[in-house]
């Protein structure tokens, strides 16, 4: 009795697994066979007669190709460097200086990033953002989104520097190394997963951003990817799904590809400190 209830538990589990999988499985599956169907619809169906069609189209859309190939990768590889260079020394900092309340304070900027965010912020963040001139810049929309992931990098890249013995950084003071040499040779190669997932992370944060580039860009040619796609709606509002499935996969390429290099070249590791 006790070997059919555990084989039946089994059976049940792979059959929830299966049933949740599917929810994932059918929308990736969609957005893989859409693009190359000559009619494609909101359902799944596997072209007979696979056409390119649909990607000739896109790539005759300047504006969204624009907004694909320049503004995304501008703001977001921007925001990804400045996040993950900031969160660095940050992180360093509050993990090697000894400061009264510093854990404290690492809390409690993790509690506002998650508490003012999405439209409760974008008000002041506005009014600040046009008082510093930066409406309708790059540079605005790559601070604001910075400022936005900071908190939760820091903490993040707080656990690697942690983790890191002083007897690294002791035994190259004592061999002559100044603050940033220690800095630039011993702890940043050694925080390098850290950094690594921080900037995919920063990168893929900002790349499907919407809100923020809508509400403090004005002009159409600085517009990324994600603000672009309404070009493939219709006078009407009707979505062309062909157009729109096409340049959805061409969308997830540069994230799915940045993802794969960094996973390929460096590995992701997801906590502090090295092993001995």
């Amino acid at each position: 009795m006790t070997l059919v209830k555990h084989v039946l538990a089994r059976i049940g589990f792979y059959v929830l697994v299966a049933v949740v999988g599917s929810f994932f499985a059918l929308p990736l599956l969609w957005l893989f066979t859409a693009p190359f169907h000559g009619q494609a619809t909101l359902s799944v169906q596997i072209p007979t007669q696979p056409t390119l069609a649909n990607f000739a189209a896109v790539f005759r859309n300047t504006f969204a190709v624009r907004a694909l190939l320049q503004n995304s990768v501008i703001q977001a590889g921007g925001a990804m460097i400045l996040t993950t260079l900031v969160a660095s020394l940050a992180a360093y900092a509050l993990a090697r200086v000894r400061l009264p309340g510093r854990d404290v304070l690492v809390y409690i900027l993790i509690l506002f990033s998650s508490v003012v965010t999405g439209t409760a912020a974008m008000v002041p963040i506005f009014l600040l953002i046009y008082n510093l001139g930066l409406i309708d810049t790059h540079l605005g929309v790559i601070l604001v989104f910075t400022g936005g992931l900071l908190p939760t990098a820091i903490f993040i890249m707080r656990d690697f520097v942690a983790g890191l013995p002083r007897s690294l950084e002791e035994s190259a003071m004592v061999a002559g190394a100044g603050s940033w040499q220690i800095l630039r040779q011993i702890v940043l190669p050694q925080v390098r997963p850290g950094m690594m997932v921080i900037a995919v992370w920063a990168f893929v944060n900002v790349w499907g951003g919407f809100l923020i580039p809508f509400i403090l860009l004005r002009s159409p040619d600085k517009m990324p990817a994600s603000a672009a796609t309404y070009s493939f709606y219709t006078e009407s509002g009707t979505p062309v799904i062909t157009l729109i499935s096409a340049y959805a996969l061409l969308y997830v390429i540069p994230a799915l590809a940045l993802y794969l290099f960094v996973n390929w070249r460096y590995g992701f590791k997801f906590f502090g400190g090295i092993k001995s």
